[in-house]
C-alpha cells in the first residue's frame, strides 16, 4: 500500500487519473493479462497539497497510482528553473502469480501543430521529450538496467535483481520497456509471484525550449523511494504546522 500514514480523504472515481501537461493530459494504462483495467479507479482518495491516489482491486491484484507535485531539487547554478515537475508513482501487490503486467503512459495523439517528439532515454533512464517552440517537456521512468538495480532498495522483487543479464546480453523481449508511435511510453514486468510487490516512476518535467540547460531530462530520473519519502515530508510538515486563527 502507498503511503499508509499519511491521511487521505475518499473522493467519487469517476474521472480518469492525469497529469496535465502543457501537451494534453499524460494518462496511464494497466493491463494484467490481456485485461486492461477500467480507467475510472475504483477508489480515489485525495492526499494534503494537491495529491492523489487511485487504487484498483482485482482477484489477482491491487494496483494503486500516486499523482503528486515533484521536486526534483535541481542545483540552480547548473540547471534553469522549470516551469512545472509531477511525478506517478505505480505500485502492484500481487495477490496471485501474475505472469504479465503492462503500465503505460501516454499523451495524446496527434500532438499539436509545430510539436514534435522523440526518444531521449540514457542510461538507466526510459524517455521521452516533446518540445515545440515555446515548451520542452520531458516524461521519464526506469529502463531496463533501472528496473533491476531497484531490487537493492526493495521497490521491486529481489530476485529481479539477477535480470541485469538479460539486459546486457539484449537475451529478453519478454519484459521490458516499448516505445508507442503516439508520444508513449509502456513498461512489460517480469512475472510477479503471489505475495511480491514492486513500485516505479513516471516523472513529466517541462519548461521553456530556450533553457538549453537539459533541466528538464535530469528532472524525470528520481526513485519511487524519493517521490514517497517527499510526499510523506510534506504531509508531516502540514500536520505540524497550527491552523489559522
Amino acid at each position: 500500500m502507498l503511503l499508509p500514514t499519511v491521511p487521505r480523504t475518499r473522493l467519487r472515481s469517476a474521472d480518469r487519473p492525469a497529469v496535465d501537461t502543457p501537451f494534453g493530459p499524460l494518462t496511464f494504462t494497466t493491463t494484467i493479462g490481456n485485461t486492461a483495467l477500467a480507467p475510472p479507479p475504483d477508489e480515489l482518495f485525495r492526499l494534503p497539497a494537491d495529491r492523489t491516489v487511485a487504487r484498483w482491486v482485482t482477484p489477482a491484484a491491487r494496483v494503486e497510482l500516486l499523482l503528486t507535485p515533484y521536486d526534483p531539487t535541481l542545483d540552480p547554478e547548473t540547471w534553469g528553473p522549470l516551469t512545472d515537475c509531477r511525478a506517478a508513482v505505480w505500485r502492484i501487490d500481487a495477490l496471485a502469480p501474475l505472469g504479465r503486467v503492462r503500465f503505460s503512459a501516454e499523451l495524446p495523439a496527434p500532438l499539436p501543430e509545430g510539436a514534435d517528439s522523440g526518444y531521449d532515454g540514457g542510461q538507466g533512464l526510459a524517455a521521452i521529450t516533446v518540445e515545440d517552440e515555446t515548451t520542452r517537456l520531458t516524461v521519464g521512468g526506469n529502463d531496463e538496467e533501472a528496473i533491476c538495480w531497484a531490487a537493492e532498495a526493495r521497490e521491486v522483487p529481489r530476485r529481479w535483481a539477477a535480470l541485469i543479464d538479460e539486459v546486457s546480453e539484449h537475451a529478453s523481449r519478454t519484459w521490458g520497456v516499448d516505445y508507442g508511435r503516439s508520444p508513449s511510453m509502456s513498461w512489460t514486468l517480469p512475472p510477479l509471484e503471489a505475495g511480491e510487490h514492486c513500485e516505479l516512476p513516471v516523472v513529466a518535467a517541462w519548461a521553456p525550449v530556450a533553457d538549453e540547460s537539459a533541466n528538464t531530462w535530469y528532472a524525470v530520473m528520481p526513485s519511487p523511494t524519493v517521490v514517497l519519502r517527499q510526499v510523506a515530508a510534506e504531509a508531516a510538515k502540514r500536520a505540524d504546522t497550527p491552523a489559522p486563527g
